[in-house]
């Protein structure tokens, strides 16, 4: 016996039950819980000029939900490695990680928490910054910008 689900959604999450009737035995229950694991990601490109402002929003498409009540963190990968540019926890100040010294002093975390850089440098042609929102241990929401930095 077996229950097949297609479509899964976060909705479907909870706790399902199997009964069915045996002889001589009676009746046999089993419970299991459910949880849909959602690490959700939208792709996008961001197109700037040489040693202008970059402005990135964290979740793009977001709205409705108020971004300062998660957890959240910037990164920004190149050649398969990623360095934690920010963090931001819903009850204190943001924390700028800024161990590599391409990003030193030009990252700052702007309102409703886009990510914004100054001035943009040819180094930064390429790169992919993401933007990882945790609305819950198992829910993780991910942003991604990859950066076209033009010359005039």
């Amino acid at each position: 016996w077996a229950l097949h689900l297609k479509n899964v959604t976060i909705a479907l999450s909870g706790q399902y039950k199997c009964s069915f009737a045996t002889y001589p035995y009676g009746t046999k229950a089993e419970k299991i819980q459910l949880i849909v694991k959602a690490e959700e990601e939208q792709h996008y490109l961001k197109k700037v000029w040489l040693n202008e402002t970059l402005e990135i929003p964290c979740l793009e498409d977001t709205t409705s939900e108020n971004l300062s009540t998660y957890p959240l963190k910037w990164l920004v990968g190149d050649n398969g490695r990623k360095e934690e540019l920010v963090t931001k926890e819903p009850c204190c100040p943001a924390v700028y990680r800024n161990s590599s010294a391409v990003y030193e002093h030009r990252v700052h975390l702007g309102l409703n928490n886009t990510l914004k850089i100054f001035p943009t440098r040819i180094t930064d042609d390429g790169r992919v910054f993401s933007c990882h929102v945790m609305y819950h241990p198992e829910r993780v929401q991910k942003s991604s910008t990859t950066v076209r930095v033009y010359g005039k």
